[in-house]
């Protein structure tokens, strides 16, 4: 039995009014795809991402308000509303596809296009689907009970941007809501030129910086004795700044605390124990007196931030349990015998897809899962992804609803589905690299479902608020979703392809590797600006062991010698070519985690010392009361990256303070706060500096593949003339554009959330 009130949206049932256009469907896939794309670049860098559904709605209200001024027709509440149900998809589903999808590489395979978009299409669309069944319990009769902070703060974005029309076809509760907001200062339409002004001036900046080399991008400082090898750094990018700002300065402290332990604890602490050994130190493959902390963090620490990552989405998981169960207890109780079980409903704003569209659907996506070539799967790996996408969509929509999307356990429950699948498998002796990519299917697409649920969730909420018509939003995420998983294989294989060094195979096997060509059948040439002095044709040949050389491909001659070792732009060991050019990598920390995984139960093989290291670190804090997957992602990641995430935090902590200020002047509950903080100046710009720095760093990475010729001239200008680039200052000096950045972020976001209230 429900104990929800009886609830009345925005637009009530009885009225019609204009929704499902293509206008509001072909501007969220488009906006979708942009905040897509900058997602997967964001998930590539530090592994997070940060909701795109209110940056969205706001945007479309700017830009159907654009469009009434210029003599068009202006859209409605609920046209809106379609439009940031399409945009939403793109971000759930980079999340998915930069978690797992590297994780090919990693495991020595190529990765292909068709590989990566059918993943996305398939994991995105039957999140989707598997969620229809479950809007009733969670989002109508559950209302009240789940709070989906994210979808109710797109509610309040819309409602506040709705128009007179929308206003006075509006029920007589929320017209008396309206009411109420304005006397207290509320209720202003968002503007939107917050989110233009940092898309533009984060586009800005990332091109001058790292296209025209106008400043050092990534500040460093090493240490020498007594304290060898510790070391700080920062890149200083306007992407990485907006993310502290939205994430806030616990969750950004706590980052940077992780790497702050990885680089000044416990990279000095193996250099001064271990400099003095005359040998390699296994898994190292040269002495540790010979490393920086850059390889000494790549032989050891990535080991003891896997673990420690590992472990904490682990527990993550388990402390969600009580909360899974009853979201499990919840939904299947719609499933007994003797309830309702129709997806269509009498009224407008209760109806569904119908099931034979969800059953089919779901049908036919399994299918192109267990036939598709590129997936190697097969009947088992597709009944675990049902068993396994049934269960996390419903998990995951449950705690979308009760702890929101940024708090929702997705890496959990996509470590959880790897090590039952990879389990599963080791007991039916499939174990090899041979099911590598088969255990990483199922996880792929369990993951990118499991968080494209929680996002429908979430969306369904919106529409729930003000009162949409539940079966058009669902076409509109559905298309939406293909959209965006369409563009993010190529936009994945582009950013992997401009960082990608070819590395002399003298460099990696001295005594060379040798394969029977006539066991090959691909053939590809060197890409980018190494192919200037090398345009011979090869074999590509994929090596999947570790014997004589590092696993991955390889560029092989026709006499079967490796010449070439191809090292990715993701998760790549090798960050200099051959001609001094630097490339930076992206670390894809989450996706590193899941190959250690799959080839740690397969094939017996990792380094367990530092793995359990890493445990024992995550079990350090868990006792000690901190939150322990925000710290092992930052000993994970690079000092570099947490850093900058550090200042967008303290920026948002001084600003907290005086908006707390503000606040405690006016009569507002703390949902009212909380929405109008949502759609705070500083929310927006971050939102806008994080867009443009990705898009950005997209392009560039493109561009770099293609004139290769013109970024080499511009980078041995600025290394032989420009001081912010390369010179004894170029460390301070390159702090001042992101000082700036960070100033401008700081006086925009104090702008004041409620009316009436001056300093």
């Amino acid at each position: 039995m429900s104990n929800t009130p009886k609830f009345e949206p925005f637009i009530p049932a009885s009225v019609v009014m204009r929704e499902f256009t293509w206008r509001a469907v072909i501007t969220g896939a488009v906006l979708g795809m942009v905040f897509g794309a900058s997602s997967l670049f964001l998930v590539l860098k530090v592994g997070l991402t940060v909701s795109a559904s209110i940056p969205v709605a706001v945007i479309s209200l700017a830009l159907f308000r654009g469009v009434s001024k210029a003599g068009g027709r202006d859209s409605t509440i609920l046209e809106n509303n379609i439009t940031q149900t399409a945009g939403s998809a793109g971000e759930s589903i980079a999340f998915g596809v930069g978690v797992t999808m590297p994780a090919i590489m990693i495991l020595g395979f190529d990765l292909e296009l068709t590989r990566v978009m059918l993943v996305a299409v398939l994991g995105g669309l039957l999140g989707i689907l598997m969620m229809i069944p479950l809007r009733r319990p969670h989002i109508v009769e559950d209302h009240g009970v789940l709070k989906f902070p994210e979808g109710t703060a797109c509610a309040a974005v819309l409602k506040a941007g709705a128009t007179a029309e929308d206003r006075a076809l509006a029920s007589p509760s929320a017209q008396e809501e309206m009411r109420v907001a304005e006397a207290a200062g509320l209720g202003k339409s968002p503007g939107a030129k917050q989110i233009f002004s940092g898309f533009a001036l984060g586009l800005a900046y990332k091109i001058f910086n790292v296209a025209f080399k106008g400043w050092k991008d990534v500040p460093e400082k090493i240490f020498g004795a007594p304290f060898k090898g510790g070391s700080i750094s920062g890149e200083i990018s306007p992407e990485l700044l907006g993310v502290g700002y939205i994430i806030g300065p616990y969750i950004a402290g706590i980052m940077c605390a992780g790497g702050a332990l990885s680089y000044l604890v416990l990279i000095p602490m193996i250099k001064f124990f271990g400099d003095s050994l005359p040998t390699a130190l296994a898994p190292g493959t040269i002495p540790i007196g010979e490393m920086g902390p850059s390889e000494v963090r790549g032989a050891y620490v990535l080991y003891i931030g896997a673990g420690a990552v590992a472990a904490a989405g682990l527990i993550s998981l388990v402390e969600a349990m009580p909360a899974i169960w009853r979201g499990m207890r919840a939904s299947f109780a719609e499933f007994a015998p003797g309830r309702r079980m129709t997806t269509v409903g009498d009224v407008r704003t209760d109806r569904d897809l119908p099931m034979k569209f969800v059953g089919i659907g779901i049908v036919l996506l399994l299918a192109a899962i267990t036939f598709a070539p590129s997936l190697h799967m097969n009947l088992l790996g597709a009944l675990l992804i049902v068993v396994f996408g049934f269960l996390f969509v419903t998990v995951s929509s449950r705690l979308t609803g009760e702890i929101g999307s940024t708090s929702n356990p997705t890496s959990g429950m996509t470590v959880a589905t790897l090590l039952f699948t990879c389990l599963i498998f080791l007991i039916v002796g499939w174990t090899g690299g041979a099911y590598y990519v088969t255990a990483l299917s199922v996880g792929a697409i369990v993951c990118i479902a499991s968080a494209n649920g929680g996002t429908t969730s979430q969306d369904l909420k919106t529409g729930f608020l003000v009162g949409s018509t539940p079966k058009l939003q669902q076409y509109a995420i559905l298309v939406g979703a293909l959209c965006s998983a369409l563009i993010l294989g190529p936009i994945l294989l582009w950013l992997n392809d401009a960082a990608t060094v070819y590395v002399p195979i003298k460099d990696v096997a001295p005594a060379g590797l040798h394969v029977e060509t006539s066991t090959l059948e691909k053939r590809e040439s060197l890409r980018g600006p190494q192919a200037r002095d090398d345009a011979g044709i090869y074999f590509s040949w994929q090596k999947t062991d570790a014997l004589g050389g590092p696993a991955g491909k390889y560029l092989v001659n026709e006499r079967g010698d490796a010449v070439w070792l191809v090292d990715p732009g993701i998760n790549g060991a090798h960050a200099t070519r051959p001609d001094g050019s630097v490339v930076r990598k992206f670390e894809a920390p989450k996706a590193m985690l899941i190959s250690y995984i799959i080839k740690g139960i397969l094939d017996h093989k990792l380094p367990w010392a530092l793995v359990l290291l890493g445990v024992m670190i995550t079990v350090t804090l868990q006792i000690s009361f901190v939150p322990a997957l925000a710290f092992a992602v930052g000993v994970y990641l690079p000092l570099s990256s947490t850093t900058p995430i550090l200042v967008g935090g303290m920026v948002r902590w001084l600003v907290d303070r005086k908006l707390r200020q503000q606040a405690s002047h006016a009569t507002l509950t703390t949902e009212q706060f909380n929405a109008e903080s949502d759609k705070s100046p500083g929310v927006l710009l971050s939102s806008g500096y994080i867009a443009g720095g990705a898009i950005a760093g997209i392009v560039i990475a493109i561009v770099q593949g293609v004139l290769t010729d013109t970024d080499k001239q511009i980078g041995d200008w600025a290394t032989a003339h420009n001081p912010f680039f390369n010179g004894p200052n170029s460390d301070l000096l390159s702090l001042l554009p992101f000082v700036a950045i960070t100033a401008f972020l700081y006086f925009v976001a104090r702008e004041k959330l409620l009316a009436g209230k001056r300093e």
